[in-house]
């Protein structure tokens, strides 16, 4: 296979040529940290195996594309071939590699920078390797399968970088001059500020956000920063095989449920997620929610499920109509997202991207810009 032309094709759509990112990128094989992932077809999700059709391996590996390795606890690696998973989350995958170089990016990397960043598949770690050299990388994952296969196959490739199982929000296994996480957190691990050196940086996203932070260490072992103007979404960090989702309850009780109070709102129906703004905006003042929808003909259903029982159930027949709109439990969720839709339509944007940070030594992010300002803990 000539996975290096595929690799150069991708490191043209990604970078200039001219941009240090372009060699990593073009020298890597990204087929060799996905020789399996997971496809969402109409009604599962579908396992793809790579060298069982060569040319569909080369054309997805070398998009620049996410692929998404694991769905619940079942990694593609073991599942068994032709099998499908009718439900589950994704669980870890392998980022699209223009995002992986526009987080090494905002790091701003020097030639001589210590770095630790998040395993997955371990591609973004070769990427790094080969800007940096191997000697200079430190790669870690709370999946002991995930730390040891992409080592494996790290060195299969020539590059021995260290590697760790770890919990990153935890104890780090050195000291560093950046830490780029591909996972997201909330609120940044105060480990991480123990872990960087003087000046350092750190970049990350927030949960639940579309919040890429950046932030230098400071001398009192805080760090100030900003979010970059530019929105990117990770998975949250996990501690077990599977994310919990502890609204499951109660998406059982009020699917179809008349609400304490309904309404129609004076806005067209909006799923949270597709709004990078809105939902970050969200996602500091009321964080947590769940966000399901799904559709049936023309008719468009949107929740919106909170842990503390509030929830909200949003209905429109068509794109333009206003939907009707039920709530119950302690809060009013649906009246909250209007809150800050009414803020976007009256000032045309939304405080959050570019916002200036700061973390506090004991990892508690207060983001601000005007008089607007929210704290992160």
């Amino acid at each position: 296979m000539d996975w290096e032309m595929h690799a150069r094709r991708l490191a043209a759509e990604v970078v200039r040529p001219e941009s240090r990112w372009y060699e990593p990128l073009a020298a890597t094989p990204r087929h060799v940290f996905v020789p399996r992932w997971w496809a969402r077809g109409s009604e599962a999700w579908e396992l793809r195996d790579g060298p069982a059709d060569p040319e569909a391996w080369m054309q997805a590996t070398y998009a620049n594309r996410t692929l998404v390795t694991r769905i619940g606890p079942q990694h593609a690696d073991h599942a068994e071939l032709g099998a499908n998973i009718a439900t589950g989350q994704p669980t870890s995958s392998s980022t699209l590699p223009g995002l992986v170089v526009t987080m090494y990016r905002h790091a701003v990397i020097a030639d001589d920078s210590r770095v630790l960043v998040t395993t997955g598949t371990g591609y973004g770690t070769a990427l790094l390797c080969r800007r940096l050299g191997a000697e200079l990388v430190t790669s870690v994952d709370v999946d002991p399968h995930l730390v040891k296969t992409a080592g494996e196959r790290l060195n299969s490739i020539g590059l021995h970088p260290q590697t760790a199982v770890c919990d990153i929000t935890g104890s780090l296994p050195g000291r560093y001059d950046r830490i780029v996480s591909t996972v997201s957190v909330r609120p940044v691990p105060a480990s991480w500020l123990s872990a960087l050196r003087p000046g350092g940086r750190l970049v990350t996203t927030l949960a639940g956000t579309g919040l890429i932070v950046t932030a230098d260490k400071t001398e009192d072992g805080g760090a100030v920063g900003r979010v970059e103007p530019d929105p990117a979404g990770f998975m949250r960090t996990r501690h077990g095989d599977d994310y919990e989702r502890p609204t499951d309850e109660l998406w059982e009780k009020i699917a179809r449920a008349t609400g304490e109070h309904v309404s129609t709102s004076r806005y067209p129906l909006l799923y949270v997620p597709d709004s990078w703004e809105v939902m970050s905006m969200l996602e500091l003042l009321v964080p947590g929610i769940d966000h399901r929808s799904t559709v049936d003909g023309d008719e468009r259903t949107v929740w919106m499920l909170h842990p503390d029982g509030s929830w909200a159930r949003a209905t429109a027949a068509g794109f333009l109509d206003s939907p009707t709109v039920h709530q119950g439990g302690p809060r009013r969720l649906w009246d909250e997202l209007e809150r800050i839709r009414h803020r976007l339509n009256r000032e045309g944007g939304l405080p959050v991207y570019g916002a200036p940070v700061r973390i506090d030594p004991d990892g508690a992010l207060t983001l601000s810009r005007g008089a607007w300002s929210v704290t992160v803990t």
